[in-house]
């Protein structure tokens, strides 16, 4: 268990700095709205992008293991 959290903690570190200095959270396809005063935000294709990254680590976590 505690191998599978510092697996998790590596990953999220990883996400967190290609986030930092790429456009990861602004794919095309993500929904931007603005209003005059508000801006809602729908990262529907960095969602689905990061779904099939999680899931294939997990599965090769779940196979290696």
């Amino acid at each position: 268990m505690g191998k599978l959290f510092m697996i998790i903690g590596a990953v999220l570190l990883v996400i967190g700095i290609l986030m930092q200095f790429t456009k990861l959270g602004r794919l095309p396809g993500d929904i931007i709205m603005k209003k005059e005063n508000a801006t809602i935000y729908f990262p529907i294709v960095t969602s689905i992008v990061a779904s099939i990254v999680l899931s294939l680590i997990f599965y090769l976590v779940g196979k290696w293991k």
